[in-house]
C-alpha cells in the first residue's frame, strides 16, 4: 500500500522528481545490459541506447504524474502500436519487468512505493504483448 504521504502527491514527486526518474531509467538499462537472462530483450534494442533512454525518461516522468513533455514531443503514447514491430511475448514482458524490478530496488528506497510502481507497471507490460499464447 502506498504510504499516506505518497497518496497526497504524485509518484513523480514521491520518488524525487526528474533526477530520480533519470536514475531509475539508467538503472533499468544497466540491468538490461548485465543480466544474462534478459539478453533477448536487450538484442531488440539499438546498440546505442541514448535516444531510447531519453524517451523512456520522458514517458516515465509523465506516467508518474510529472511534466507532460513526452506527449508534447511525441503525441499520445500509443505504446502498444509503437512496439508492434517487436516480438513481445511472455518472456519479453517478464524480462522487462525483471529489469524494472531490479532498477526500482536500486533507486527507490521506500518498499511500499517500489511495490506500488511495479504493481501499476505490470498490467502495462502485459498489455504490450503481441504474441498470442507466448
Amino acid at each position: 500500500m502506498i504510504t499516506e504521504a505518497v497518496s497526497q502527491q504524485t509518484i513523480f514527486e514521491a520518488i524525487g522528481g526528474q533526477a530520480a526518474v533519470d536514475r531509475l531509467v539508467e538503472a533499468f538499462y544497466h540491468q538490461m545490459d548485465t543480466l544474462p537472462e534478459v539478453r533477448g530483450l536487450r538484442a531488440m534494442h539499438a546498440p546505442d541506447l541514448t535516444e531510447t533512454k531519453r524517451v523512456l525518461k520522458l514517458y516515465l516522468a509523465q506516467w508518474m504524474g510529472g511534466p507532460a513533455d513526452y506527449s508534447a514531443e511525441r503525441g499520445h503514447p500509443r505504446l502498444r502500436a509503437r512496439h508492434l514491430g517487436f516480438t513481445v511475448g511472455v518472456a519479453e514482458r517478464d524480462a522487462w519487468l525483471l529489469c524494472m524490478s531490479q532498477a526500482l530496488m536500486a533507486t527507490v528506497p521506500d518498499a511500499d512505493l517500489r511495490g506500488a510502481i511495479l504493481q501499476a507497471l505490470t498490467p502495462l507490460a502485459d498489455w504490450m504483448r503481441n504474441q498470442p499464447g507466448q
